[in-house]
């Protein structure tokens, strides 16, 4: 009996994605295992491994469909001896964005264009070159015509800020590949332009405000709008926030840490590169595990104190953030947090984050210190507690024992859930904070 592949569910909160590339086409055999198709959520595009063995049968959700709903059918496996004829009743599950309607039958074995599907005409057959995309090429589109990469060429086109519509192919039928972006790094090819959304204004805004010629409207992705939602709901509805912010002097770390990199090997497994950030992060996981109540979560039943300091790290990505999380950063030296957070901040880019690495934590750090940013106070990410702003570090005139002098500081705020995390218990932990920066080797005892 034909078995239908679902669309999975790659996180507990996921709704739905996109379905942005198929690795298989109709009549490839699969095994358990195989990666069949790439799905991307608001945060990162995840591989989709086939459960079972079989052909597949029918591909009833193309590439490229947003807004496909978890659990709706998107393909058909075939069993040994099974055909396509046997395919009966297949209901794609699929809605897509802006017309709310689900297809109640399943489509042709070639699926029609957005605009002919509009206008409902069939499609004709595609010419050699899109059957040739259909064993794992990418398309991108742009105001010249249509331009094939292969999906290395795409990504990096992405994380570079290329357009790929401004190059030209040098692999088969004129796809680019990775050596054409390559060169066109070095040559300083285009940047590509945003995603702009349809001509029509948003209806949320009075056009006697902003009329549409005043403006361009860039689409909104998945990310952006979860971001707008989560930290909407945490700053208005449920989260009661309140900042406190202390100034750190770090002529100390600053020396540690140049002494520490001196020290590393030039290159090879044991290179590494600490930045100040590595130390914030150690810092404040010594701290909340010598101030637990700061390492809290509130719910309506208890108040959760963590056993451990799980510190998310926020990444800025294309369309938004990103935190993945510094397990147990507590029982980790600077060395290991300042690879894990390098690590996370390339994948977090190339959006190849698992969910697991990025949901969860107890606490988080958000610096903005290398835009140059003095001081600001983040939101809240429920259910965390608290969370942790870094500004920059300057050169500042203080005062040292009634003398005006230079020193290298830095100013941290500190936004607490007062649900969670009270005023003297913040104040208790940006004290413990300010004695690990300021005296690194306190860290270790």
């Amino acid at each position: 009996m034909p078995t239908p592949i679902l669309m999975p569910a790659l996180s507990p909160t996921m709704e739905e994605g996109t379905l942005s590339k198929w690795n298989v086409k109709e009549g490839d055999k699969v095994s358990a295992g195989d990666v069949i198709a790439e799905i991307e959520t608001d945060k990162a595009t995840m591989e989709v491994e086939a459960v079972d063995e079989g052909t597949v049968g029918r591909i009833i959700v193309p590439a490229g469909t947003e807004g496909v709903k978890v659990n709706a059918p998107i393909a058909v496996l075939l069993e040994e001896g099974e055909s396509a004829a046997d395919i009966k009743n297949a209901s794609t599950g699929a809605t897509k964005k802006g017309n709310g309607k689900a297809a109640s039958a399943p489509p042709p074995a070639r699926e029609p264009s957005a605009k002919q599907a509009e206008a409902g005409k069939p499609a004709s057959a595609p010419p050699t070159s899109t059957l040739l995309l259909q064993a794992g090429e990418e398309r991108a589109f742009g105001s010249s015509g249509r331009t094939y990469a292969s999906p290395l060429a795409k990504r990096l086109a992405k994380n570079e800020g290329l357009d790929l519509t401004t190059l030209k192919g040098s692999g088969p039928h004129g796809r680019i590949v990775k050596r054409d972006i390559e060169l066109a790094l070095k040559e300083g090819a285009p940047l590509a332009r945003p995603t702009i959304a349809p001509a029509h204004a948003p209806a949320s805004i009075d056009p006697r405000l902003y009329p549409p010629e005043s403006y361009t409207a860039v689409k909104l992705d998945g990310m952006r709008k979860t971001i707008a939602k989560r930290l909407r709901q945490s700053f208005n509805d449920d989260v009661p926030h309140f900042p406190l912010n202390i100034d750190i002097e770090l002529t100390k770390l600053l020396a540690a840490r140049t002494s520490l990199n001196a020290a590393s090997p030039k290159e090879g497994e044991g290179a590494y590169k600490l930045s100040v950030n590595d130390f914030v992060i150690k810092a404040s996981a010594m701290a909340l595990m010598k101030v637990p109540y700061a390492n809290a979560s509130y719910t309506d039943e208890a108040l959760l104190l963590h056993k451990h300091a799980d510190i998310g790290v926020a990444v800025a990505i294309e369309g938004g953030l990103i935190t993945p999380i510094v397990w147990k950063a507590e029982t980790k030296g600077l060395r290991q947090i300042s690879a894990e957070v390098k690590d996370f901040a390339a994948r977090a880019r190339a959006r190849k984050l698992k969910p697991e690495e990025y949901q969860g934590g107890t606490f988080t750090v958000s610096n903005l210190g290398m835009y140059g940013i003095t001081s600001f106070a983040s939101i809240v990410n429920e259910p965390q507690g608290a969370i942790l702003s870094v500004g920059v570090g300057e050169e500042r005139a203080v005062v040292r024992n009634g003398e005006i002098v230079i020193r290298a500081m830095m100013t941290v705020t500190l936004t607490c859930d007062h649900r969670a995390v009270d005023g003297a218990v913040g104040a208790a932990f940006l004290g413990a904070l300010k004695q690990f920066l300021e005296e690194p080797a306190a860290m270790l005892l």
